[in-house]
């Protein structure tokens, strides 16, 4: 991942790295961009994130996202895809795909709902469960990348800031009506 800048370096829009291991990855955050160069950090670090969980995710023929809605289904049993939807905070378009594609590798089925003649459940079939420890192994994988060398003590800060961080957008959401 690329160093994140900010200001009061000397130079507009860069920072120096951190250590000299950093050194050859520091990037220079747009001009338009100056005004949050935070965001623009998180913005790269999510990209960068999203990127390694593909390639690991691929492995076992998932895409990203698609592993979240399996671990839902393990987690809880079958479920509507409307309650999909508002569980991992997703649109109805984007989860029908996604539905639609975990349904055409095997891993999810739709069965018709006894509450609702309307709506479908959607459980995870014998084969996914067996994809159920690949994904957590992968998923260790992914949390080990992105907090390598960081003591305990570390982690558990850059996870309350990480918190912190997303309380506070939900809310700007919220009051943008998003």
């Amino acid at each position: 991942m690329k160093a994140s800048a900010a200001e009061g370096t000397g130079e507009e829009g860069t920072t120096p790295p951190a250590d000299a291991a950093a050194a050859d990855v520091a990037v220079a955050v747009p001009s338009a961009a100056t005004g949050g160069p935070v965001s623009h950090a998180i913005f790269r670090v999510a990209r960068t994130h999203r990127m390694i969980a593909g390639q690991l995710l691929r492995r076992v023929g998932l895409h990203p996202g698609q592993e979240l809605v399996m671990m839902q289904l393990w987690e809880l049993g079958p479920q509507r895809q409307a309650d999909l939807v508002r569980l991992l905070d997703s649109d109805a378009a984007t989860m029908a795909r996604t539905v639609r594609r975990l349904e055409q590798a095997g891993f999810v089925r739709r069965c018709p709902c006894a509450d609702d003649k309307r709506a479908y459940l959607i459980e995870a079939t014998t084969a996914s469960h067996a994809l159920r420890e690949q994904v957590e192994s992968l998923w260790r994988q992914l949390e080990d990348a992105t907090l390598a060398n960081l003591s305990p003590t570390e982690r558990a800060e850059v996870l309350h800031v990480l918190e912190g961080l997303e309380s506070r957008l939900t809310q700007a959401a919220a009051q943008l009506g998003a």
